[in-house]
């Protein structure tokens, strides 16, 4: 893994913060996008005290060098896929609480980034993350100790993967951390990183669910289900949204908010963040409220 560390010149903006910047580049954007990389890391060493600049060849390089940050913040260049990983990997830490996450969006698949607030060019991101404020966001975390900005979605039916010019997944969707309805949620979803599990066609159809709000049931085992979704939804709260199988006239959704939110039934396979897991026979999210720190533009 190749470090790069830089300091900023006696002519940089006298008004910039006085900070030290761990700035980790994804594989992925400096193959795919390496002006955009150039760019942002010119911006970023221009406007504070001290950069490292870290270039990780890998996962496991990824995760030594956010490991090893020290007192420097870290900022992640990438697209969603590299900022679902460094969450993924400061909560296994147990490190999101203390941490403010900076995220520089660079590659295809930046929906989730958009989701957020982010800015998607080089320079106006690099000047979020050198001018912003952290904002502290709600995520879901499931029994396995899985993490969730987006969405979940059951069953997980299979969406579009745009391949990038090196033949790995990815691409531009529209997930939105919000309430919406499943359809326009499952139409608009698009990989930001390769599936645990491949989908085949038939894959995604009614289901027999139970579904458990806080401890009361929205959906039972008798009501089959075309689509379900769960999301954070904000004040620490998950929302879920429940769309019955219908025969004729479409069946309205059922809607619930609450802490706490368990899915059982036949082994079941779903995706959360556009990462197919499972089979499953039951799966717990829980709301965290203000879970992780994320550095938005001021205002």
């Amino acid at each position: 893994m190749a470090e790069v560390a830089t300091s900023a010149s006696s002519s940089a903006n006298s008004s910039a913060r006085p900070d030290q910047l761990l700035v980790v580049v994804d594989p992925a954007a400096r193959r795919l996008d390496g002006e955009s990389v150039r760019i942002a890391k010119d911006v970023l060493s221009a406007g504070v005290s001290h950069t490292k600049v870290c270039l990780p060849d890998g996962p496991e390089e990824f995760a030594r060098a956010l490991g090893r940050r020290g007192s420097r913040r870290p900022v992640v260049i990438g697209d969603d896929s590299a900022l679902l990983r460094a969450v993924a990997l400061l909560h296994r830490r147990r490190e999101l609480a203390g941490c403010a996450l900076s995220v520089v969006p660079v590659g295809p698949a930046l929906a989730l980034a958009r989701s957020l607030g982010l800015p998607t060019g080089a320079v106006a991101a690099a000047r979020a993350v050198l001018d912003g404020a952290e904002r502290r966001l709600d995520l879901l975390v499931d029994d396995s100790d899985g993490v969730v900005l987006g969405a979940v979605g059951i069953p997980p039916v299979p969406v579009p993967v745009p391949v990038q010019e090196d033949g790995g997944p990815g691409g531009p969707g529209a997930l939105r951390p919000w309430l919406r309805t499943c359809q326009s949620l499952v139409r608009t979803l698009a990989s930001s990183r390769p599936a645990r599990n491949a989908v085949t066609p038939g894959a995604a159809g009614p289901a027999r669910l139970r579904v458990e709000v806080d401890g009361v049931t929205l959906v039972d085992l008798d009501q089959p289900v075309e689509a379900l979704t769960v999301m954070p939804g904000g004040g620490g709260m998950a929302v879920v949204e429940a769309r019955p199988l219908s025969v004729g006239a479409q069946a309205a959704p059922l809607t619930a908010t609450g802490r706490t939110v368990t899915v059982s039934g036949a082994h079941f396979r779903y995706r959360a963040d556009a990462v197919v897991c499972g089979p499953v026979g039951t799966r717990t999210w829980v709301a965290r409220e203000g879970a992780w720190g994320l550095t938005l533009p001021a205002g």
